[in-house]
Formats: structure tokens, C-alpha cells, sequence
């Protein structure tokens, strides 16, 4: 049983009461009192709104699935499916033409384009790491992965591997940062003098893209360029080990690479009661105070990782030049769905877990906003709200924080809004999202992972769907993701908000990322999803590449390439004469990934892990992924092409295989070969009842579990 406090009338587990008034709320100038009369309030008003804003999206679905079910085995009338959607409220008409009104928005959001770090603000080093991931060294980033095709010998220093690192970076600088006449490669002395940057004697082709320098300016220790609005600092040092070979001394080039962060308390984190949810709320504390810590082995030494300080350099002119160091922070909320134990209302019911999290994260952001050289320069707050159904939902997200800001004090509109463009009735009707948050909204981004497990769960009476390679290839994804450019460069996101991309989900493979995902500053998004600091840094190549803004501007210029009908093209199965051969390799394919996410996710509590795949490739998994899996897995179940049995024989064997990559984790538990631990039967829920599942969501059953477990180890 959990130890409970009455407060305001609501029932609070006691660990939250005791992290709330002695450790949050201290220095926010918010009294006990009224902060939980506020959330109490929250509630009572905004509780009911919540509960009728989910029996609409089940309602609408109802209406989807009867419809799909009276014309089951004749070909889709797309016509007709649009006005049926017209006619029940489900796809609603645009509006006139409009602007965003937000104010108070950091460079780093709105003029700044360059890579975006997620990661589970649950694991601390994490936390920092993503924060301090502002720069990073493109020496390390091309020495210790597969960048330029082969990673370094192990076994100490290669020079062969040093020197073809070296040779790729003066590319980059070549093309980056030109010199009249010169290359880069060719340079013995970088110095400073009359407020110009000299190499060699030549100057930079831009002069302008001289930033500053530290130290000496006849020999810096480090100059500090600019482009496409990203630094570069050039680091010389000629006791360095590269930099005592090279002829300049230049010992590293280090990049400016997470613009922004997003430390998430959703899809990333497994957070299913008070202590969960204490734990993540201390580690946003400690970032919004500066004072986050963790200690971590690295080279046999003890490290203690804290937040980057802004760095200070000497200008053209001899001006002080002051160098952000660490991304600006977002902090990602829960959607709409779920609520958590940690709250009871007065009639023992849990309290809905958005407007816990819309309170509390923002509550401590105070910290932040009381302190000089913190997350925001411009007093705001930066919230990610996820999974919400359309414009009603999304007004219902800025009613919340009406109501936080109220309670807290806060001038109106400091909370802006990233509004995740993730399911499909957001998606048909995304410019009359942005309406509803226009003068809060500062980031929209697709996210294919969520939008596939919503687009199947939403046409789930509608047919077997493709393979999942080739959902990938239907036209409904390209117009998804041009849509979403076109309708924010409409709304006017440009130059004031973020307009983004989704997640790389292959961290080993960075020579991939770097073929493939300059396509994201092409398509004219300023921030694209990257799974760690060492992919931020490589990624920021991209964007010296790419001038983002130039893009956009071509693309206003060229209207919108995508409208909703070519969106509502349901990527169903053209060819369904599958062999069974091809049958099982696609289910267990699904199956291995929704057990190496999940017996992490329930029995050590991870909520996002690089899981190996069935060709033992690591791939970024968190729920997103687990729920396509799960509702393609329940799709052909419903229209038979696959039978239970086969199912569960896949299942099995892919417990085994998964038992098998885990082998070396001490504490790792084996679902085989009793497959009847909680992990498994968690996995096998997904798939048997995820036709059920309120859009297709994994958390009901996820959470479920996990307490399931957690109760049984008190036990």
C-alpha cells in the first residue's frame, strides 16, 4: 500500500508530498497551499474535460471501424471515406490563413536550425550528457564510429585511422569556411590581427563568419568561426597528440551540435507510480537549479558530470563574446491517456498524469527562470506535449497551462508549446492544431513511428496491411512528412519556431546517418531527432551544408506539395498472396522487437534501450516502435493472415533469441523457457489485445505490468 497525504483533498503518496514542499517548491515563491489548491482545482475542472475528450477520440473510432466493417471486400472509395470523415467531425475545414503569435522565443528555437537530442530524463548522466551535447568534438565523432566507413582499430591509438580524421575534418573546413587561394589542409599558422582572422596570410573567402579567439591572437589557442548560424571552434594545441603532428597544431575541431534537448517523462521513461515520478521530477529540478550531478567510471577514474558553463571569447574587435554551451532544454510532458497512482482524487480515482506533469514541470522551471544564464534567456518554458488528437485537444493543452500559469504566477503565454504531429486526426487537420495554440506554439515535428501505430490502429477494419518496409513507400508518408513543412511555413514558423523531424534509430550505424539524413534540412525542418551527443555532432554537418532558412524560403514560395487526400491513403496491402515463409519472417521480425523492448521496459524498468534486432543491429526502441509492432501483429491477426498459434510459436522462439542477446546482463531474467514471467505475458498482451488497446496505445498494458511486478518484488 502506498502511504498517503490528504492534500486540498486529493490523496498524494507521501514521497511526493515530501519532494513538492521541501526540495520543488522552495525558491519558486509559491506557497504549499496554493500550489496544491491549484492542482486540486486543475482536477476538478479540467478532469471531466480530459475524460470527454478521450470518449470523442473512442467515439470516432467506433464510427471509423463501422464504416470500414459495411464495406469490407469492396475497393475503398476514397471520396467517400473523406466525406464520411467530413460528415462526423473527424476531418474538420481550414480555416482562413494566419500567423503565430508566440513571443519570447530563444534563438535556439526559432533562428538557430541544427540537430535535436532526446533522452529519458529518468538517468541523470543522461540528462547531463544531452544538455552538455551543445558541442562536441568531430575528432572523436569520426575516430570512434563508422562515419568515414570503417571505425578505428581497437587497441590504443591508430595514427593511420588519426590521419584520415584529420584529412576529413579540413574537408568540412574547406567547404565551410573557404580561404582565398588556400586550403585548409595546407595552413601552418591561423592568427588575428587588426580584427581579421589570417591563414597564412590569406584571409576567408566570408570574413564575416569570424567569430572570436582565446589566448594570444598572434598564435590562439582556439578561433571560433560561424556558419549558417552554428560555431565551430578550432582548438590548437601543439603538446596534444594530434596537434604536436600537425602542422597548425590544430589538435581538434569541435562543433556546435544540440542546438536543443528534449528530457522526456514520456515514451522514452518507464514511470508507473509516485517514486517513478519523483525520480524524474528531481533530475528536471536539478537541471532547472544548474545543480544536477552524476557520478560515472571512466578510464578507471571517478567523474563527476555537471552542466557546462558559458564560455567567454575575445571578439573581432576585442568585444566580449559570449558562447552558449549547452542546449536549450525542452521538457516533454504525458499526452492526454494516461493517468498515474501517485494522485488519487477524492473518490480514490487516479488523477489524469498530463496536468501532474503540466504543474509540476513547469512549477520547477521556475528555478530556471529566477536565475541568471539558465535554460531560457527570454522567460520561457518549453513543453513538449505529445499524442494529443486534434485541435480540440490541443486547445485543451493550452487551457491546462492557462490554468498552471494562474496558479503559479506566471505572465500568460510563458509556457510554449511543441505540438507533436503524431496521429492521424492531428495530422488532417494540423493548421487548425497550430490555430489553437498560435500564440503559445514553438515546435511541430513528425514523428513516423507513433503516426504508423495510429494509422493502423485507426484503419484497422479497413484491411491486412503492407509489410512494414513497404507501409514506408506508400504515398500517405511522403505527404505526411511535406505537409507538416508546408502547413508551419504557412503559419509562419519560420524565423519563430521549430519546424522538426524524427529519430535516426540506428546509433552504430553513422556513416547511414550521414548518406541518409541530410534529407532533413533539405525537406526545410531546422531540428531533426538524433539518438545521441556523438550523432548530434555528426548531424550538425548537415546544416553547414544545408542553409535550412534558404529552403524554406523556396518552399513558401512554391505552395503546398501535399493535401489531406493523398495523406487518408490508407498504406493497405496491395499484394496479399504472401508465402508463409514471408508471413513468419514479418511477424517474428515484429515479435523480437516488441520482446527486447519489453522485458527491459517491465522487469528493470527502462523505458528506452538499444535493442538488437533480429540481424542483431541496434535500433533505438522505445514505446513508438513497440506499437507499430504490436497493432501490425494485431492487424493481420484480425484479417487472418496470420493464426494465434503461429503467432505465439513466434513469439517463443523469439523469447529465446532475445534471452540469448541478453545473456551477458546480470540482471537480466529469461522469459524461456517457462514464458510465463510478466515481461512475456506483457508482450503477448500487445499483440492479443492490441486491437483493444485505446489507439493503439502500449502504455495501459505497459504500466499495468510494470506494477504488476512491482508489487510482486515488495512482496
Amino acid at each position: 500500500m502506498t502511504d498517503r497525504q490528504m492534500k486540498s483533498g486529493l490523496k498524494v503518496a507521501c514521497e511526493l508530498v515530501e519532494f513538492i514542499e521541501r526540495k520543488a517548491l522552495p525558491g519558486t515563491g509559491v506557497e504549499s497551499a496554493a500550489f496544491w489548491d491549484g492542482l486540486a482545482k486543475m482536477v476538478a475542472e479540467l478532469g471531466p474535460v480530459n475524460r470527454q475528450l478521450l470518449a470523442r477520440r473512442q467515439e470516432l473510432q467506433g464510427q471509423i471501424d463501422a464504416w470500414h466493417i459495411a464495406r469490407r471486400g469492396q475497393p475503398h472509395d476514397h471520396e467517400a471515406y473523406t466525406l464520411f470523415l467530413e460528415k462526423i467531425g473527424y476531418l474538420l475545414p481550414e480555416g482562413d490563413e494566419f500567423t503565430i503569435e508566440t513571443q519570447g522565443v530563444d534563438p535556439e528555437i526559432a533562428t538557430v536550425p541544427g540537430p535535436q537530442l532526446v533522452v529519458p530524463i529518468t538517468n541523470a548522466r543522461y540528462a547531463l550528457n544531452a544538455a552538455n551535447a551543445r558541442w562536441g568534438s568531430l575528432y572523436d565523432a569520426f575516430y570512434g564510429t563508422d562515419a568515414m566507413g570503417t571505425a578505428a582499430p581497437k587497441g590504443g591509438y591508430d595514427k593511420g585511422h588519426g590521419a584520415r580524421v584529420v584529412a576529413r575534418a579540413r574537408v568540412f573546413l574547406d567547404r565551410a569556411f573557404a580561404i582565398h587561394g588556400a586550403s585548409h589542409g595546407d595552413v601552418r599558422r591561423y592568427h588575428v590581427r587588426d580584427g581579421a582572422l589570417l591563414i597564412d596570410g590569406a584571409a576567408l573567402v566570408a570574413p564575416e563568419k569570424f567569430v572570436g579567439y582565446l589566448g594570444d591572437p598572434r598564435a590562439p589557442s582556439s578561433v571560433l568561426l560561424a556558419n549558417n548560424g552554428l560555431h565551430v571552434e578550432l582548438v590548437f594545441n601543439r603538446a596534444h597528440p594530434i596537434g604536436c603532428h600537425d602542422r597548425a597544431g590544430l589538435a581538434d575541431v569541435r562543433l556546435e551540435a544540440a542546438v536543443s534537448s528534449i528530457m522526456d517523462c514520456e515514451d522514452s521513461v518507464a514511470c508507473v507510480d509516485a517514486h517513478d515520478k519523483v525520480g524524474a521530477y528531481t533530475n528536471w529540478l536539478g537541471l532547472m537549479r544548474g545543480d544536477l550531478e552524476a557520478q560515472l567510471v571512466k578510464g578507471g577514474r571517478e567523474i563527476t558530470r555537471r552542466l557546462a558553463e558559458d564560455r567567454a571569447f575575445t571578439g573581432p574587435n576585442g568585444e566580449q563574446v559570449t558562447v552558449r554551451t549547452r542546449a536549450l532544454m525542452w521538457i516533454r510532458n504525458v499526452g492526454h491517456l494516461m493517468t498515474n497512482p501517485a494522485i488519487l482524487d477524492a473518490g480514490g480515482n487516479e488523477v489524469p498524469e498530463g496536468l501532474m506533469d503540466a504543474l509540476v514541470t513547469v512549477m520547477i522551471a521556475k528555478h530556471d527562470l529566477a536565475r541568471a544564464g539558465g535554460n531560457s534567456q527570454h522567460g520561457s518554458v518549453y513543453v513538449v506535449k505529445p499524442k494529443m488528437h486534434g485541435p480540440d485537444e490541443v486547445a485543451f493543452a493550452v487551457q491546462t497551462f492557462d490554468m498552471v500559469e494562474d496558479i503559479l504566477g506566471l505572465p500568460r503565454n510563458t509556457v510554449k508549446i511543441g505540438i507533436m504531429d503524431e496521429e492521424r486526426r492531428t495530422t488532417v487537420n494540423l493548421k487548425e492544431c497550430i490555430r489553437a495554440a498560435k500564440s503559445r506554439v514553438a515546435f511541430i515535428n513528425t514523428g513516423f513511428l507513433d503516426r504508423t501505430g495510429d494509422e493502423i490502429h485507426t484503419s484497422m477494419e479497413a484491411g491486412p496491411f503492407s509489410r512494414k518496409d513497404f507501409i514506408k513507400r506508400k504515398a500517405w508518408i511522403g505527404a505526411y512528412e511535406n505537409q507538416n513543412v508546408d502547413i508551419g511555413l504557412e503559419c509562419g514558423l519560420s524565423g519563430r519556431a521549430q519546424i522538426g523531424k524524427g529519430m535516426w534509430a540506428m546509433p552504430d550505424l553513422m556513416e547511414a546517418m550521414l548518406e541518409q539524413k541530410i534529407e532533413h534540412p533539405k525537406s526545410g525542418a531546422n531540428c531533426a531527432w538524433v539518438p545521441s551527443p556523438t550523432a548530434a555532432t555528426l548531424h550538425a554537418l548537415h546544416y553547414h551544408k544545408v542553409d535550412v532558412f534558404a529552403v524554406q524560403d523556396r518552399l513558401k514560395a512554391g505552395g503546398r506539395r501535399a493535401y489531406v487526400d493523398t495523406v487518408l491513403d490508407i498504406p493497405l496491402a496491395a499484394y496479399r498472396k504472401w508465402d508463409q515463409r514471408q508471413v513468419r519472417r514479418e511477424v517474428e521480425n515484429n515479435a523480437q522487437g516488441i520482446l527486447g523492448y519489453v522485458v527491459r521496459w517491465i522487469d528493470q524498468g527502462v523505458g528506452c534501450s538499444k535493442v538488437p534486432d533480429i540481424n542483431n543491429v541496434g535500433l533505438m526502441e522505445d514505446r513508438a516502435t513497440c506499437r507499430i509492432s504490436a497493432q501490425h501483429i494485431a492487424n493481420w491477426l484480425h484479417h487472418d493472415v496470420v493464426d494465434r498459434d503461429t503467432v505465439m510459436a513466434a513469439m517463443r522462439k523469439m523469447a529465446l533469441i532475445v534471452d540469448a542477446q541478453n545473456a551477458d546482463d546480470p540482471t537480466y531474467s529469461s522469459m524461456a523457457p517457462g514464458y510465463d514471467g510478466v515481461a512475456f505475458q506483457a508482450a503477448c498482451d500487445l499483440v492479443f489485445k492490441g486491437r483493444e488497446q485505446p489507439s493503439g496505445y502500449t502504455e495501459p498494458i505497459l504500466h499495468a505490468r510494470r506494477l504488476e511486478l512491482k508489487a510482486g518484488n515488495r512482496g
